[in-house]
């Protein structure tokens, strides 16, 4: 049996994938926010509220059909699991709030705005995928569009310390670094999996990621870490169910859906409407509109997708079929 690496391209396709693309975006956007309305809960606490409330939701949602998914399920698998959920869910959760919290919501999602160009420039080394020649006016018009929010975040005056910026910068590229294996190995793994549902897989992840946040429990509390009110503790709560049941569930399973209609070198493009949605709910925390700059950014975000779709529009055909491996070795 053949599975193809790369997703179907076809019109309808295209348009569910971009549509389920751009529902992601708007839900992971928001977990740029949570680090802001809880900042007083450190970057672990915020990991493992929302990793725990991902884990709960999933076990009671993927239990009715638990017997049947287990035995659909290879040890590969499993590993696969483990590392996704590692890399996509806790590193990257960690190192995003870090960001937020030293650096700003406005460079990290610079920084992160960087995801399409490091995922299509993998993408492109998929067999049969688009060459980066054809896609070069998507990721100019990407990298033009962060610019633009970066140069933004880097003239406004900052009131905390170089040095603390400067560690905020590095947490936002260490998630960046994280998230581009996520979606790599990610996209990979569903290309090949033709047991088990997006939603499935998703649910599965969330699992998953809930077992491993347990591990980080005594680890903040050795750090001192979960002294708060009661007030603190709901408000805490709610943020972190809220980020779970949005981000987490519904923006992890019409990722998984993007993963599977389009083909990698298209789905990094699509992580273009999270930076979008981020800067958005940005400007909303903060209460004024868009500079000239960040204007510009949204228009170079929406021409780099379209150049993007265009150019997957004259490769369609040229996709082919490799044979089938297991999500472990893809990774």
């Amino acid at each position: 049996m053949e599975i193809s690496t790369t997703a179907p391209v076809g019109r309808k396709a295209t348009l569910s994938g971009i549509s389920c693309g751009a529902g992601a975006g708007a839900l992971w956007g928001l977990v740029f926010l949570a680090p802001e309305l809880a900042r007083d809960f450190s970057p672990l606490e915020l990991t493992i509220g929302r990793s725990v409330a991902y884990g709960a939701v999933s076990v009671i949602l993927i239990a009715p059909y638990w017997q049947s998914l287990r035995q659909r399920l290879k040890a590969s698998e499993w590993r696969s699991l483990a590392w996704l959920s590692l890399a996509g869910n806790i590193l990257y959760y960690i190192l995003l709030s870090t960001a937020v919290q030293t650096g700003g919501i406005a460079m990290t999602s610079l920084i992160i705005g960087f995801l399409p160009v490091a995922v299509t420039i993998m993408g492109s080394r998929e067999a049969g995928a688009v060459s980066l020649r054809k896609l070069a006016p998507s990721l100019i018009l990407c990298a033009a569009g962060a610019g633009c929010i970066g140069w933004q975040a880097l003239a406004l005056p900052s009131s905390g310390a170089v040095w603390t910026q400067i560690f905020g910068l590095l947490s936002a590229v260490g998630a960046l670094i994280s998230w581009t294996a996520y979606a790599v190995g990610n996209s990979r793994c569903l290309s090949r999996l033709d047991r088990i549902s997006a939603h499935e897989w998703s649910l599965l992840t969330g699992m998953v990621t809930g077992a491993q946040s347990l591990v980080l429990i005594p680890i903040t509390l050795w750090l001192g870490g979960m002294s708060h009110d009661g007030p603190a503790w709901i408000r805490f709560a709610v943020i972190s169910m809220g980020i779970a049941l949005l981000a987490s569930i519904g923006g992890n399973a019409l990722w998984n859906r993007v993963s599977r209609l389009l083909p990698l070198t298209l789905v990094g493009q699509m992580i273009l409407f999270e930076t979008l949605f981020a800067l958005i709910y940005g400007l909303i925390w903060e209460g004024r509109m868009p500079t000239m700059l960040e204007a510009a950014a949204f228009g170079l975000v929406v021409a780099s997708v379209l150049a993007c779709i265009a150019a997957h529009g004259i490769s369609a055909a040229k996709q082919s079929p490799v044979p089938d491996k297991t999500c472990l070795d893809a990774a």
